[in-house]
């Protein structure tokens, strides 16, 4: 607000606001002390571009899934189930099943040959922390001969752990993505897999695994990719918020976390510091070559030093070209066949392409696509520059 006084004006008797005092020596504006404020207070603002969640990079020790494993009887199927004659224990099972029901079967002389019924296994994976009545999915898969789960109802199956005891009880119909059919003359066709397949929320737990979460002491934190800058810049962040001396790393793979000895407490202190922003270590200069389908992924820190590689096909190509031998008239020879082999080898390729110091990964695949190479030879390039010393990464194959 501006305070306004009447005076008299010399030309005219206006009014209008007095002027304003100039500012003194040495009273103006620091405009050098404003910019080292404006700059001070960016540095608070954390950088987050390339940052990625604490609960992105690691998993809390000790919170983890356990698997389940089951065997039982699908039954309802429309004539693609178990040939008993070939998977005799599917028989046994449903004669140790109708026994359960007070119906037994003659003890000799009678094979019941069923069509309808197939002996499976049932897996599933209990989540941490899975409490009774909460219901998991299953999945269900043949181990006989069945050629189709495709309309079955699983029977109810308990489902153990490796400690053998029954975690959860899984039945209910079984979806199948996969489609089958086949004719009499031998001519089928298939669509994905069709003697497995699926039950959503197929099982209810019937028993909670310990967790040491509960416990008191120190949580550790275990990065999925084991890295030393990881584990140190994560340990910082939770330093920084929380005070020097709450964590430290162990080693590349694990931070150790001191907190709440509360567990409602440590619920939500787990959950602030996993909502923590940091920023990973660079990952390590790897080549990953799958040389069954010649696939080749090269990481963005891929160097080569200064090399010349040149590479060409020999390809062997043999082909048989059977005659067949007349003997002469009244010769009481015998016609034989005689084989002729042709054997041609051609060399194809040879070019020569050279590799500067310090190339990136652009460079690389800029020169092979110019040659031509197939991925082949770009496995076969690769190994050589690493037998070389040439290439500067890790070379894995899978």
């Amino acid at each position: 607000m501006q305070l306004f006084h009447r005076k008299k004006n010399e030309l005219g008797g206006k009014t209008g606001p007095s002027p304003q005092p100039s500012p003194r020596r040495g009273e103006g504006v620091n405009v050098a002390a404003i910019v080292a404020l404006l700059v001070s207070l960016c540095g608070f603002i954390p950088n987050t571009a390339h940052a990625d969640k604490i609960r992105d990079l690691v998993q809390v020790a000790g919170v983890r899934s356990n698997q389940l494993v089951g065997y039982g009887l699908v039954v309802g199927l429309d004539g693609t189930g178990d040939q008993t004659t070939q998977a005799p224990f599917t028989t046994q099972s449903l004669e140790n099943m109708l026994k359960q029901f007070g119906v037994s079967l003659p003890a000799t002389g009678t094979a019941p040959q069923l069509k309808d019924v197939a002996a499976v296994t049932i897996t599933a994976s209990l989540p941490p922390f899975a409490k009774p009545g909460q219901a998991i999915d299953v999945t269900v898969a043949s181990i006989g001969n069945a050629k189709s789960l495709r309309g079955g109802e699983l029977l109810m199956t308990p489902l153990r752990g490796a400690d053998g005891s029954v975690y959860a009880v899984a039945q209910g119909s079984v979806v199948v993505g996969g489609v089958s059919a086949s004719g009499k003359s031998g001519s089928s066709v298939q669509i994905n897999i069709s003697a497995s397949g699926r039950i959503p929320n197929g099982a209810s737990v019937e028993r909670t695994v310990a967790s040491s979460f509960s416990n008191p002491g120190d949580l550790v934190l275990n990065l999925n990719t084991a890295d030393y800058t990881t584990a140190s810049h994560i340990a910082d962040a939770i330093n920084h918020l929380y005070g020097a001396g709450t964590a430290h790393p162990l080693d590349g793979g694990s931070v150790s976390v001191r907190g709440p000895a509360d567990p409602s407490e440590k619920v939500a202190w787990l959950g602030a510091i996993e909502s923590m922003d940091v920023d990973p270590g660079d990952a390590p200069a790897r080549v990953i070559v799958n040389s069954r389908t010649g696939t080749v992924v090269i990481g963005s820190d891929v160097r080569v030093s200064a090399a010349a590689v040149a590479h060409g096909s020999i390809q062997v190509t043999i082909s048989e070209q059977p005659q067949v031998s007349q003997p002469a008239p009244f010769s009481n020879g015998q016609t034989t066949v005689v084989p002729n082999s042709a054997v041609s080898i051609n060399q194809t390729g040879g070019h020569m392409f050279k590799f500067g110091p310090g190339v990136s990964l652009d460079s690389i695949v800029r020169a092979v696509n110019q040659v031509g190479a197939t991925p082949t030879d770009l496995i076969s390039i690769l190994e050589a520059l690493k037998q070389a010393g040439a290439l500067h990464a890790d070379l894995v194959v899978i």
